[in-house]
């Protein structure tokens, strides 16, 4: 379970310290008394005019304009969930360039009993007022690697805020709210999404508090079909596992890289909670159902990394009936969440996007 970013950690060898920093935001600053207003850009790239840290809210306007949230607008519709509260405390992580933010809040899990960071991102689409009264689908991001302390999907390097909001504009995708937890309880153990006997119990912690969080403060559907995830590597496992695994909740999955069997070391001394959480035994009891929901699986794998065949043998045994399954091979694409990304815009995305809902304007 490699990290599949691409990119160094946070915290990793080129992490810039206090120091670095105030040296170049001094830099920084030289350069605008002598060259004014054309170094504004330059400030920027320091993150000067990002208010990064400071609280936002996501019931308001856009800082470039635009009508407010919806949050205190009534529902037109029966199936739109409006935002139940208590309103989370969001700070501002990251700000992309139509002037959208990502949210970062900590989450005391009521459920779970864990506490994390969860970061959301909300479409442009989001504080329009056309759409002040509409539900906006759901799209829980989960990382590879350790995934903790920080998603690093959260970050606006790998341009998937960006790339939604582009993709929405061409009809591609719809414009979905991001939704970015921390994916383990810490940075030695993998979870597996899963409550493992004694563990922190990171499957409730997906299952219902990270959704429950964006119940009591986005406008979303009350149904399952606006809610999807989507991961990369051990990420990729626990989308398609929570999928499998609550099909009456969640409608979608994009796994991209993925395991397909629980195989955290926590496990050991626990095969039958093992083999419940177990994405095969998952889909023959959901195959077995009567009546059983559709859930549609979009794998995705690079040509530049193994385990194409294990997918396509998953696809083989459980992708029939309810279990609706597509996958998307990226050329020269390596275990990494930029090639994931890219898979996404070459057809993922649309698949997925056919099957869920988006907002609707008001009339």
């Amino acid at each position: 379970m490699q990290h599949p970013s691409g990119e160094r950690s946070p915290r990793g060898p080129g992490h810039r310290g206090p120091r670095r920093r105030k040296r170049r935001l001094l830099l920084a600053g030289a350069v605008v008394a002598v060259l004014g207003l054309a170094a504004v850009p330059v400030l920027k790239h320091f993150g000067v005019f990002s208010g990064n840290g400071k609280p936002m809210s996501f019931d308001q306007p856009r800082p470039e304009g635009g009508g407010a949230g919806g949050g205190s607008a009534g529902a037109a519709d029966p199936g739109v969930r409006m935002p139940t509260g208590p309103p989370a405390r969001f700070t501002t992580a990251n700000t992309l360039d139509d002037g959208t933010r990502i949210g970062v809040t900590t989450l005391h899990g009521k459920k779970s009993g864990f506490t994390g960071k969860v970061w959301v991102w909300a479409p442009k689409e989001y504080y329009e007022e056309r759409y002040a009264k509409s539900a906006f689908p759901v799209l829980v991001a989960l990382p590879g690697g350790p995934g903790y302390p920080v998603n690093y999907w959260m970050g606006t390097d790998l341009k998937l805020q960006s790339s939604i909001s582009e993709w929405a504009k061409s009809g591609k995708s719809k414009p979905f709210i991001v939704v970015m937890p921390v994916l383990n309880a810490d940075d030695k153990n993998y979870y597996d999404g899963s409550d493992i006997p004694g563990q922190p119990k990171m499957g409730t912690w997906m299952s219902d508090d990270v959704p429950d969080l964006v119940k009591a403060n986005f406008r979303t559907f009350a149904s399952r079909d606006g809610w999807a995830f989507m991961g990369s590597s051990s990420g990729g496992f626990v989308g398609l596992k929570q999928v499998l695994q609550h099909p009456d909740r969640f409608k979608a999955v994009i796994a991209s890289g993925p395991d397909t069997r629980p195989d955290s070391p926590l496990w050991r001394g626990h095969p039958k909670e093992q083999r419940a959480n177990d994405p095969a035994q998952l889909a023959k009891e959901l195959l077995a159902k009567p009546g059983a929901p559709d859930v549609h699986i979009a794998f995705q794998i690079g040509t530049k990394e193994s385990g194409r065949a294990k997918l396509e043998a998953f696809m083989k045994n459980y992708g029939k009936g309810p279990i609706k399954t597509r996958l998307q091979v990226i050329e020269d694409g390596d275990h990494n969440a930029k090639a994931y990304v890219r898979g996404m815009d070459d057809g993922t995305m649309e698949w997925i996007s056919k099957v869920m809902p988006g907002p609707t304007p008001a009339a």
